[in-house]
């Protein structure tokens, strides 16, 4: 797995454990919603400042989205779409 799958995979799984949409990530880490999504489809090479901000935003250490994947790790899955219900 290269650099950038593993950014885009511990992404999007440390946003998903956190109950995060791209959208709020977005607006806490000051970023755009779709460069977040970028990231996670791979199709965006961030720079570490934007990283370091969204690694802020999830209150995590910037390595974390280095560490390979623990071989039992299964890709994470998005979240549900649409609207929470209050």
């Amino acid at each position: 797995m290269n650099g950038r799958a593993r950014v885009a995979w511990h992404l999007r799984r440390l946003r998903v454990e956190r109950g995060l949409s791209q959208e709020s990530l977005a607006v806490d880490a000051s970023v755009d919603r779709g460069y977040v999504s970028g990231i996670e489809r791979q199709t965006f090479n961030p720079t570490i400042e934007i990283l370091d901000r969204l690694a802020k935003a999830m209150a995590v250490d910037i390595a974390d989205f280095f560490a390979p994947p623990a071989a039992h790790e299964i890709e994470p899955l998005p979240l549900k779409s649409g609207r929470k219900r209050r």
